[in-house]
């Protein structure tokens, strides 16, 4: 019989770990049996949420703040399971709390982004997961270092975890104030690139911090074919022990979810010649725009020979700064940002400097 039950839970995991969109949501912390039952059973009843999740551990960046319930904590989850048949996911940090999680049943784990800056944790969390059978999520990290999360991929996955999953949460960034932690979609979008087989879903309340702009980040997460969405949830956020301003009831979560519009990568019912057309225009214009930048390098190539033979240096500050002005009025008239405009040419420029550089000390 119990073998039975143990085959059933790794298929219900399995159809959920499949499931698209996959909604995740719960407290940022499990304060009390009652409060995190509740919230199961609140979230339950909404029809849009497949995983409960719960802070029984959280790492604080200061001590003297809550840090989580603990270990007491894991039973209910246990007990919000069997009253909702919500799949339940926690967050582990060592390999103590991974072996307590297992041991009452946490049937998806994620790897905080506290963790996953440090590989040194991440092995010692590898280690203890070698050779279990359950689906793992890996945040990104703190600090904007994708090397970092890829380094947490591989470690997992050479532990022998077949459902490798990420979440995107948002970086700390210094002066950052729109958001509590910036989202910095250019990364996501590469990490995405590099493992497009992998799960991969955001997390608005972590990049928002507040739960003012969370629908605005859930949508942009979905345009971008996102997943998923990990939201979190409180019956009563205004006295949620932790991250207060970023929860949500769980009505609202389910109001929130139903404002999102869905998007797919591809609707099979739908005849896309017309995109196909568009797509193939954009290749014709990325074509040509190689083909420029290819013939600005070299005349950036004979202004370096110029520079060596006249004793030059390569950095022009005012010439430099005359062109991005220039670009940028002429970019904006165009219905070009001038953050873009700026990035492009700053893009531009380096290249520029590094064949000048090559030149100058070939």
């Amino acid at each position: 019989m119990e073998s039975t039950n143990i085959a059933a839970q790794k298929e219900q995991v399995q159809s959920i770990w499949k499931k698209r969109p996959l909604i995740i949501s719960g407290p940022c912390s499990a304060e009390t049996e009652e409060q995190t039952v509740d919230t199961a059973i609140r979230l339950h009843k909404t029809g849009k949420v497949d995983v409960l999740r719960a802070g029984i551990w959280k790492p604080r960046t200061r001590p003297g703040s809550f840090e989580g319930i603990g270990t007491k904590g894991l039973p209910w989850l246990q007990a919000a399971k069997k009253a909702t048949g919500l799949l339940t996911a926690v967050e582990v940090a060592t390999p103590k709390q991974a072996e307590d999680a297992l041991h009452f049943g946490v049937d998806i784990l994620w790897v905080g982004a506290r963790t996953t800056v440090n590989p040194f944790s991440v092995q010692d969390l590898a280690d203890a997961l070698r050779g279990v059978d359950v689906p793992v999520l890996i945040k990104n990290p703190i600090n904007p270092d994708l090397e970092l999360w890829m380094g947490a991929v591989e470690r997992i996955d050479r532990a022998g975890i077949k459902d490798i999953g990420l979440i995107h949460r948002g970086f700390a960034s210094y002066g950052n104030s729109e958001y509590r932690n910036a989202p910095m979609w250019h990364l996501a979008i590469e990490m995405k690139r590099r493992y497009p087989e992998l799960l991969f879903i955001n997390d608005p309340s972590h990049i928002c911090g507040k739960r003012d702009n969370l629908l605005e980040v859930a949508q942009k997460a979905i345009d971008l074919d996102y997943d998923g969405l990990i939201i979190e949830s409180h019956i009563d956020p205004d006295k949620a022990w932790s991250d207060a301003k970023q929860q949500v009831t769980p009505e609202r979560l389910g109001e929130l979810l139903d404002e999102i519009v869905w998007r797919k990568e591809n609707v099979p019912t739908v005849d896309h010649a017309a995109l196909e057309k568009y797509r193939q225009q954009i290749n014709h214009l990325d074509d040509e725009l190689l083909q420029i930048l290819s013939q600005r390098m070299k005349v950036a190539d004979k202004i370096g020979a110029y520079k060596k033979d006249n004793g030059l240096t390569i950095l022009q500050t005012s010439r430099w700064n005359d062109i991005l002005d220039k670009a940028i009025i002429k970019g904006e008239k165009q219905g070009l940002s001038k953050e873009f405009i700026t990035k492009y040419f700053d893009a531009i420029h380096m290249e520029s400097i590094a064949h000048q550089n090559k030149i100058m000390n070939d």
